[in-house]
Order: structure tokens, then sequence, then C-alpha cells
């Protein structure tokens, strides 16, 4: 049961990015966060099938459940990109709304990798762990740009 809830939680964290990451890329300044976001949307699409293959290895439906944490992480996002001012340090709130997503995504896949370890479930668990890597990868290159844009607003001033 703690399986299923978690992978549909995943599954519905996953769905909701993929409507709020084009907002993310929208509204980022910096050309490489844009790009970012828009490599990480494919991600997101890839880690959506990924699920799905593992709600079909464990069979269980993926849907049934809203992630609340996602949804609020998500509304948080939204607020950094109603800001207005320097675009660096905009930039900057989007990061840090990025980079709590996916801290949000990586214990949540976390758990999943755990769960699938005690119920013996290679495939499953090889399957959650690439979409781990991805997440710990999009949330390095979010920090690589923000010391990037810290050094250039640093610079201007």
């Amino acid at each position: 049961v703690g399986s299923e809830m978690c992978i549909r939680d995943r599954y519905s964290a996953e769905k909701q990015l993929l409507k709020a990451i084009p907002k993310m890329a929208k509204g980022a300044n910096h050309p490489d966060l844009q790009k970012c976001f828009t490599d990480h949307l494919a991600e997101t699409k890839e880690q959506v099938a990924r699920l799905e293959e593992v709600a079909k290895l464990l069979e269980i439906k993926p849907t049934g459940k809203t992630c609340m944490g996602m949804e609020g992480v998500i509304k948080e996002g939204a607020e950094a990109l109603e800001e207005t001012g320097d675009e660096a340090v905009l930039d900057l709130g989007i990061i840090g709304a990025g980079t709590r997503v996916e801290h949000y995504e990586m214990a949540g896949y976390m758990t999943a990798i755990d769960l699938a370890s005690q119920m013996k479930s290679t495939a499953v668990v090889e399957l959650l762990q690439k979409s781990l890597g991805e997440e710990k990868a999009a949330e390095q290159k979010l920090r690589m740009i923000a010391g990037t844009l810290m050094k250039s607003t640093a610079a201007a001033a």
C-alpha cells in the first residue's frame, strides 16, 4: 500500500510539473535558465512515462492521488514569477523556487526507492533511480546558473 501511494504521489507531482515548468521557462530572463527549464521539461515527460512503467510493474494505476506538497511548492514558484525588479534578482528567485521543487522531488523519489527496495523490486528501483539522478542533475544546473548570476550581479555592482 505504501509504495502504491508513493508512486501515485510522484505521478501527480510530475504531471503538475508538466504544466508548471513551461511557465518557469517563460518567466526566466537568462537564456541558460530558460534552457535549463526547457531541458528538464523533456526529462519530466520521460519521468511520467517511467512512472507509468513502474505502475504496470506493480500492477497499479498511477492516477487517483493529488500531490498536495507539489501543489504548494508550485504555488510558491508562481509567486516568484509575479515579482518585478532587477532581472538577475528575479531569476535568482525563480531558481530558488525551482530548487525547492527539485528537493521535494528528490525526497519523494528516495522514499519510493526505499519502498521498492523493501519489496525487492529491482526493475522498479532502477527506473526510480534514473529519475532521481535527473532531479539531482537539474538541481545542480540551477545552482550553477545561480552562481553565474551572482557573479555577474556582483561584477555589475
